[in-house]
């Protein structure tokens, strides 16, 4: 599998310039980080959680883990993690576990670390486990122009 269709052509309808790196196959972002040879900081990943208000993709550097509780305060939500299974049916054109950490192509809200802002590049599923793409730290923040920006991670 290649980048996502999905993925590929919002990155193109948004006029962002990007690059895949492959990789051997890996479904852990620490590992990916490791075989892609991508600091951990940049690799940004997605995670979806719910509520009676919906869905929303909470984006951050693939070493951190998210403060759920943190969030939900932010927000004033009642966020929960969502089960694979229903992660796959919101992300059809991605191979379980490799979701792309933008929010827009899926038509998903989206909360983003602010530890991601200040990175030159950004690194990301593209949602296989064997690509990643690479984007500018600025085009990344273009992907995610909607998105909280929050601190809800350790």
């Amino acid at each position: 599998m290649s980048i996502a269709n999905t993925l590929k052509r919002y990155l193109d309808q948004s006029c962002i310039a990007y690059e895949t790196v492959p990789h051997p196959f890996s479904v852990s972002s620490q590992l990916i980080a490791e075989v892609a040879h991508v600091p951990g900081h940049r690799l940004a990943k997605g995670v979806l959680l719910r509520d009676d208000l919906g869905y929303l993709l909470a984006v951050l550097p693939s070493p951190l883990h998210i403060v759920v509780e943190t969030l939900n305060e932010q927000l004033d939500r009642n966020l929960e993690l969502v089960d694979e299974d229903e992660v796959a049916s919101l992300f059809p054109d991605c191979d379980a576990g490799a979701v792309p950490p933008v929010g827009g192509a899926y038509q998903l809200e989206v909360a983003l670390e602010v530890s991601l802002l200040d990175e030159p590049d950004i690194y990301f599923e593209a949602g296989d486990h064997v690509e990643l793409v690479r984007v500018g730290g600025t085009d990344f923040q273009t992907l995610l122009k909607g998105a909280r920006r929050l601190c809800f991670a350790c």
